[in-house]
């Protein structure tokens, strides 16, 4: 007998489910799976040229998916985004916050403007898209949010905005499980490591980079957006019905070996 879809009857919000350019991005790589495994999936992104690029991708598998076009950087966004996907399928079930940017420089060099952002780009999205979800999520008996946060909130590296940042995202999980723990909804986070991606690549990141990059891991194998976005599967998933208020490191032991710098 053939497994039941890990997803089956769900749906999902995925914000950042585009990409900045050509390939598989960790929200991407989150929705065409969770598609996969019979989520209905909204697929949140400011562009909507690289949602409906995805949406193609889902739709030539014969998922199900639809687009709509937010800054979850705005709460009147986040809400319509989440009365969207009730309004489509009735109900919601999990919501992937996979919104964010980079930012580097230490306190001495960051502008009070940039560091605004990279905090409201990172942290108050998240905070916007989960304060209309779990009312929603709460109403039909529970549900799971996947946040994504990144090694660079455990091993600092030069990039103080963004390890703040996502240091935030790591607390405010936390704080979420505890909070909605009684709602039925589960609130846990993924640390990726160093994956390539659109967002890296679209940066102009050179070959020997790259390969010193995938050298960092004991593994000695590079990570993709697929990794993350299993990932998320897994904890989107009822195999994960006991998780809660956890960070799962997807860096290849990364982290295990390399210095701050």
């Amino acid at each position: 007998m053939a497994a039941r879809p890990r997803l089956e009857g769900k749906v999902a919000i995925v914000t950042g489910a585009g990409s900045r350019a050509p390939g598989i991005g960790n929200g991407r790589a989150t929705a065409v799976l969770f598609a996969r495994e019979g989520a209905r999936v909204l697929l949140v992104d400011q562009n909507r040229a690289a949602a409906e690029e995805t949406l193609a991708m889902i739709r030539a598998e014969g998922g199900e998916a639809a687009v709509c076009v937010a800054d979850v950087t705005r709460a009147e966004d986040c809400r319509a985004m989440v009365e969207e996907a009730v309004r489509r399928w009735g109900k919601l079930d999990i919501l992937d916050n996979n919104v964010g940017i980079g930012m580097g420089g230490s306190v001495v060099e960051v502008s009070e403007e940039d560091w605004d952002r990279v905090m409201a780009v990172n942290v108050k999205s998240m905070m916007l898209a989960s304060k209309y979800a779990v009312p929603a999520m709460a109403a039909g008996g529970g549900g799971a949010i996947i946040n994504i946060a990144s090694i660079s909130a455990l091993r600092p590296r030069g990039l103080t905005p963004y390890s703040a940042s996502k240091g935030a995202v790591i607390a405010l999980t936390r704080a979420m499980a505890i909070d909605h723990a009684p709602q039925g909804i589960r609130v846990n986070c993924i640390a990726p490591g160093p994956v390539y991606t659109p967002m890296v690549y679209a940066g102009g990141m050179s070959e020997e980079l790259r390969e010193r990059r995938r050298r960092a891991s004991p593994l000695g194998i590079e990570g993709t957006g697929w990794d993350v976005g299993y990932a998320a599967l897994f904890l989107a998933s009822d195999e994960a019905r006991y998780i809660t208020g956890q960070v799962l490191v997807v860096d290849g032991g990364v982290t295990l070996t390399s210095a701050a710098r």
